[in-house]
């Protein structure tokens, strides 16, 4: 490997060993066996490579979330067993890889203490929200300048940071993703369907409805059955 490969690999072993605050250039250069002059080379700065580290290893954690063989998601589009089984994927990484996601946390909460971090990494948290789409849905990564897919995004994304929270707090209260899923239909029932739609019975999604029927074939067809 270069220089630029060292200091990338060098970058996740100290993140995951020290995390972000207490990583330093030093470190880093000690770890990967290369010179302090070669981070600004290469990456221009100590946080734009531990952001670039870390987007390397919360991304290799994403591409679990699919699944293999039994725990695959299923094909087609959105469903809530597609979301379920989704979600069962993501709570398995929550233990097997627990110390990527809490330097998830790390950002999140001392974000103010690591300007230059947070700076590199808010393009990588804004394509996250419609990267994840695919995996509930189904299909290409929608665009993310389309509102609609920015904000049903968004949703997926706050899941998984609230989700994310409890299990590394306490695993035992924690949430299943078969009780995430049943919150899920509950709320599409609460919610309602609003007048001229229909819900669809897999995903909770409305459609129209033909509001010009033939009305008096519905009466008839009530009068039918009150006789």
């Amino acid at each position: 490997m270069g220089h630029r490969e060292d200091l990338l690999e060098g970058a996740k072993r100290c993140l995951l060993e020290k995390g972000f605050t207490r990583t330093t250039a030093r470190d880093i250069v000690k770890e990967s066996g290369t010179n302090l002059a070669s981070i600004g080379y290469h990456y221009g700065s100590k946080d734009a490579l531990l952001a670039q580290a870390y987007v390397a290893m919360i991304g290799a954690v994403g591409d679990a979330f699919e699944g293999l063989g039994e725990d695959r998601v299923p094909d087609g589009d959105g469903s809530l067993e597609r979301f379920e089984k989704t979600w069962e994927n993501v709570i398995h990484t929550f233990s097997r890889d627990q110390r990527i996601w809490r330097l998830s946390l790390e950002v999140s909460f001392l974000g103010d203490g690591l300007p230059g971090v947070r700076e590199h990494l808010s393009a990588a948290t804004a394509s996250a929200r419609t990267g994840l789409m695919p995996l509930f849905v189904g299909g290409p990564e929608p665009d993310p300048d389309d509102p609609a897919a920015r904000s049903q995004g968004a949703f997926y994304v706050t899941l998984l940071q609230g989700l994310l929270v409890q299990w590394l707090f306490d695993p035992a209260t924690a949430p299943s993703a078969k009780e995430l899923t049943e919150g899920l239909r509950r709320v599409i029932t609460d919610a309602g369907v609003a007048p001229g739609t229909t819900p669809d019975p897999g995903t909770g999604a409305t459609a129209d409805v033909d509001t010009t029927a033939d009305t008096g074939a519905t009466a008839r067809t009530t009068d039918t059955d009150g006789a």
